[in-house]
């Protein structure tokens, strides 16, 4: 098994560079307990979820990620991180990686 250790790293460059953000997300960030983050997924109306930072190891959430890099850069609308894909598609990925 080969580890992705430059992708995690991406992961980690893409969180930090969304987490320096506004009041807005500042004050969100109270009600995210510790080893979680908080992300938006949709494409045109935004639900706000949170999950584990587990997840940020897993290939197919950093696939995710590398979408809201190519679609926002490190510039989120919502001042936090936002994934542009299908509510129901995040949903099922993240059931799946919650059985892991």
């Amino acid at each position: 098994m080969a580890i992705r250790m430059p992708r995690i790293i991406h992961a980690k460059q893409i969180l930090r560079r969304s987490s320096s953000a506004t009041s807005k997300a500042l004050s969100t960030a109270v009600d995210v307990p510790k080893g979680y983050l908080a992300i938006y997924v949709g494409e045109s109306v935004k639900k706000r979820f949170v999950v584990p930072i587990s997840y940020l190891n897993q290939p197919s959430f950093q696939d995710l990620l590398s979408q809201a890099e190519e679609e926002f850069g490190f510039d989120h609308p919502m001042g936090g991180l936002t994934i542009p894909c299908r509510e129901d598609i995040f949903i099922d990925l993240t059931s799946r990686l919650g059985g892991l």
